[in-house]
């Protein structure tokens, strides 16, 4: 049953993977026997991924860009192609949006969320289409959240993103089968550098913890472990699918503070 997560000879392409979530899954994935083309904004964070890769013996390559872009998507396709000769994995890490309250949030930064966290994945899938299907097929997991599964306040742009992001996953599932399996993984509160103000406050740390069924907050291998069990052979019957790894939570674990209106 073990062989069936393994991964050996296998190209993963990842976006954000700098730090926190995407690093741990660019770690996991290299510890299953794939080889990686890892993306985000900074070379030294990027370097520290690329290492630990190489701790377990496979290959990563770097590739330092905006990839809020279409074009710097291309450029983590190109690559892959270039360093490895195609791609069997392709995971949509990147993302994010602070959370605000609707009045303050501008249409700027609501199209701001939909492009960081739905058309990058869009984008990333698509142009990734060619070089799976010259390898017969592949999976795509794409990060999604908690966010976009419950209605939590202040999260319009964030939470209606990472909805919309969870939607795609299910339409591309039914677009790209049955040689192309589309999943998402949907964190809760995850304690990487996105959670800094609250690990680094007792108060706040302890009232998440607290909200928190299983009674701790995840740790970025939890995410990782799920996306390996959905990119290898051992979910070869499963697509459309969004795992949830949330701790049992059912909404928010933490009042934001927002009035009412």
């Amino acid at each position: 049953m073990l062989e069936r997560f393994r991964l050996d000879g296998q190209i993963a392409v990842i976006s954000g993977a700098g730090r926190g979530i995407g690093a741990a899954i660019a770690e996991a994935l290299a510890e299953a026997g794939a080889d990686v083309v890892i993306g985000a904004r900074s070379e030294d964070q990027l370097a520290e991924t690329a290492a630990t890769v190489a701790q377990h013996g496979r290959r990563a390559v770097s590739v330092a860009g905006d990839l809020s872009t279409r074009a710097g998507m291309a450029t983590l396709v190109e690559q892959a192609q270039g360093a490895f000769g195609g791609i069997d994995i392709v995971v949509n890490n990147v993302g994010g949006a602070m959370p605000a309250p609707f009045l303050d949030t501008s249409e700027a930064a609501f199209d701001a969320a939909m492009r960081f966290n739905v058309t990058s994945a869009f984008n990333l899938t698509q142009l990734a289409i060619p070089a799976l299907r010259e390898r017969g097929g592949g999976s795509v997991v794409n990060i999604t959240s908690t966010a976009g599964r419950f209605a939590i306040r202040g999260m319009a742009a964030y939470g209606t993103a990472k909805a919309a992001l969870i939607h795609l996953t299910k339409e591309l599932a039914q677009d790209l089968s049955p040689s192309i399996r589309v999943n998402a993984v949907s964190p809760g509160a995850i304690a990487t550098s996105a959670l800094d103000i609250v690990l680094e406050t007792p108060e706040l740390h302890e009232a998440m913890v607290a909200g928190t069924p299983l009674g701790r907050l995840g740790d970025p291998a939890d995410i990782a472990a799920a996306v390996l069990y959905l990119v290898s052979p051992a979910a070869s019957y499963v697509t459309g699918e969004v795992l949830s790894v949330s701790g049992g939570i059912q909404g928010s674990n933490l009042d934001l503070g927002i009035p009412d209106l």
